[in-house]
């Protein structure tokens, strides 16, 4: 999908980007995991990390089923607005198992660079077995860190685009990350952040709010889940709307930012140039 150019910078996006391949994963056989951990404690909210750990091993399963497959186009979406490109140096933060980090090694090619950043290091032991089951030559270029999306291991101006999949919502302190993705960037490049759509029409977010209630929930306690699904409402209900995330990334420093309506109006994708 090309970003075009809309007259409110709120935009319902109808058409599709080029896709990328990514195939709905079988289970995994994970394996201990090699990646990088520094030895700053992660500054987040100790029951999400938890959180985030109790649903690791069903994770990928529940995004299919949940959204009928549907996350990974609105991945591939996000990437493509990333306007990441071959040879480029990437973080995709927040990482969790990995989707959108393969989509962006794939972007970037064997000559490119993808540092995959989360808190979860049973995540990232995940995204880690993906990586050698779904072996492509480009996914060499990946490497999996356990850190701080609030304290960024990284050097000023040293990506040339940066991903966020379902992340910024689950931050304790959202000015602070957006603050240290400005600082990562490199002039002229992009973040792409994925996420949950906070909207401002009652029939959507009532429509979020019963899915949530009769369908995510319900799913989710199949895996035995129910409770850490259930924090789902919440975490919308206390996130941006649109213009909100716009505005964020306008004080931050961003040159340009706008927010995509997506699925409906049920996912959003903000888009804010350095």
């Amino acid at each position: 999908m090309a970003i075009a150019a809309a007259p409110n910078s709120t935009a319902r996006i109808t058409s599709h980007p080029p896709l990328l391949s990514l195939s709905s994963p079988p289970p995994l056989r994970v394996r201990p995991l090699r990646f990088s951990s520094p030895a700053a404690r992660v500054r987040c909210s100790a029951d999400r990390q938890a959180l985030f750990s109790r649903i690791s091993p069903v994770y990928d399963n529940l995004n299919d089923v949940l959204s009928l497959g549907q996350h990974r186009t609105w991945k591939r979406m996000s990437v493509s607005w990333s306007g990441a490109r071959k040879g480029d140096k990437v973080l995709d933060l927040c990482c969790g198992s990995g989707d959108l980090a393969f989509l962006l090694s794939q972007k970037v090619g064997p000559d490119g660079e993808v540092r995959a950043l989360d808190f979860s290091s049973k995540q990232l032991q995940i995204a880690s077995t993906r990586q050698d089951l779904y072996w492509k030559a480009c996914y060499k270029n990946i490497k999996w860190i356990e850190g701080d999306a609030l304290d960024l291991p990284f050097e000023d101006s040293y990506f040339d685009a940066v991903t966020v999949g379902y992340g910024l919502r689950n931050l304790v302190d959202k000015p602070k990350a957006m603050q240290e993705i400005f600082r990562v960037l490199k002039p002229g490049s992009r973040v792409s952040i994925l996420d949950f759509n906070k909207s401002t029409s009652h029939f959507i977010s009532s429509f979020q709010n019963w899915m949530i209630d009769n369908m995510v929930v319900p799913v989710a306690s199949s895996y035995g889940l129910s409770k850490e699904y259930k924090y789902l409402k919440a975490s919308i209900a206390d996130f941006l709307t649109g213009k909100e995330l716009e505005k964020l990334a306008k004080e931050v420093g961003f040159s340009n930012s706008l927010h995509y309506e997506i699925g409906g109006g049920l996912m959003g994708n903000l888009v804010a140039t350095r």
